[in-house]
């Protein structure tokens, strides 16, 4: 990490994230150093990431959080964080998508911002496996701020999961039957090792299947998902064709990945678009 005390206070904890997930840990003193800042800042940037969830304050310094693998928060509970890179990656992701499109969303609470952004695109195929990107598109049509070329929407039927996603063979066998121009998939962790990953074991074939069934495939996910690894792998950082993040993600981890995703799409302030 080198030192800047110019950065945004996102871009500051995302390094200091990244730094204790590749270390196992670091001391107050030596952030101070490598970040150019003073040690209130330090400590207030590590309060804030702790309470997030993403790391554990010790004395001097903090620790990753080690969380089972297996453990998938619920919509609520991811909800309420990252909502201004979340904005971000909707706004942008939004502009990919063109009039009269065939599109799937996967659950997620990215994926429920960009729906929200999608309701002015006249004449859209919606196919979606999250039960809250369903309700954006028929609340909007209930309400009349959709009107002629509103959306078509299909909800692909399966079993609930804690973040309001529909799984299961009956999704899959749904899925497996249709093809889309643009997958918009949220994730739960991306590594360089394990791609794209899930706790949830039924999550990870429905995933597979849209993945599969799309032309294109965009994953929608901020920079606190990049280190993450749950418990199965279903696509790897090569199937992706567009990543849309926010300006957290560390300049290094995007030169890292630069040769694995075709094409790094950093939303937000100081946004910048990256081609591999």
């Amino acid at each position: 990490m080198s030192e800047n005390q110019n950065l945004l206070a996102e871009q500051r904890r995302a390094l200091i994230l990244d730094e204790v997930r590749r270390r196992g840990g670091v001391r107050v003193n030596e952030l101070t150093r490598k970040l150019g800042v003073s040690d209130m800042t330090v400590r207030r940037d590590l309060d804030a990431l702790a309470r997030q969830g993403v790391l554990e304050k010790v004395h001097g310094g903090a620790v990753p959080v080690v969380e089972a693998s297996t453990h998938e928060p619920g919509f609520e509970a991811k909800s309420g964080l990252e909502l201004s890179a979340k904005e971000d990656i909707a706004r942008s992701a939004a502009e990919l998508v063109a009039p009269g499109s065939a599109i799937a969303l996967s659950g997620g609470t990215t994926t429920f911002a960009l729906a929200h952004r999608l309701l002015d695109v006249p004449d859209l195929t919606v196919v979606t496996n999250s039960v809250r990107v369903a309700d954006v598109f028929h609340a909007a049509q209930r309400a009349g701020s959709q009107g002629q070329g509103a959306a078509t929407v299909v909800l692909t039927g399966g079993v609930r999961t804690p973040s309001d996603s529909l799984v299961g063979p009956v999704a899959d066998q749904a899925i497996g039957t249709l093809h889309f121009d643009l997958l918009f998939l949220g994730v739960h962790g991306i590594s360089i090792e394990a791609g794209l990953s899930t706790p949830n074991l039924a999550e990870a074939e429905t995933n597979r299947r849209l993945v599969q069934s799309a032309r294109r495939v965009v994953v929608v996910a901020d920079h606190t998902k990049w280190g993450t690894v749950g418990l199965s792998s279903f696509a790897q950082l090569e199937q992706v064709d567009t990543w849309v993040t926010d300006a957290g993600l560390p300049g290094e981890v995007r030169e890292e990945i630069a040769d694995r995703v075709q094409r790094l799409v950093v939303a937000g302030k100081d946004s910048e678009e990256t081609q591999s």
